[in-house]
């Protein structure tokens, strides 16, 4: 968010760290991220990985990512996270990231699958959720 907390993480490769290193590592990545101004690149170097960054109202999408991916398509990959967010939630907010965190990682993973991008369409990322939802009634 703004203040800098991360409301939702989640790794997928990369050294082992200890979850103290962790949180220092998001708060520094956090402050850089609300340093940069609205004409600067959305991606930048962080020690050997890159990140892609982008900002909707109050809260910051942030992907860390190596050489080997295609910065635009990690771009890509943060904007439709983002459309599905809000049409799950209806425009989501921070509040619906904090209260739902298992929908918001059910979403990411039918997204992502051990770091790499396997679907991207909305429907298809939804319909396992919505689902879960049946199912819960």
């Amino acid at each position: 968010n703004k203040q800098g907390q991360t409301r939702f993480s989640r790794y997928y490769s990369g050294m082992p760290m200890q979850a103290e290193e962790r949180v220092l590592m998001e708060a520094d990545i956090a402050r850089k991220c609300l340093k940069r101004s609205d004409v600067q690149c959305s991606i930048f170097e962080y020690g050997q990985y890159k990140l892609a960054y982008r900002r909707y109202a109050s809260l910051f999408f942030v992907i860390g990512f190596d050489e080997e991916e295609n910065h635009l398509s990690i771009l890509e990959l943060v904007q439709a996270y983002v459309e599905i967010l809000n049409t799950y939630f209806d425009n989501v907010c921070e509040l619906d990231i904090m209260f739902n965190i298992e929908k918001v990682h059910v979403i990411l993973e039918e997204m992502v699958s051990n770091g790499r991008i396997v679907e991207t369409n909305k429907h298809n990322v939804l319909a396992p959720v919505l689902e879960m939802n049946k199912a819960s009634r």
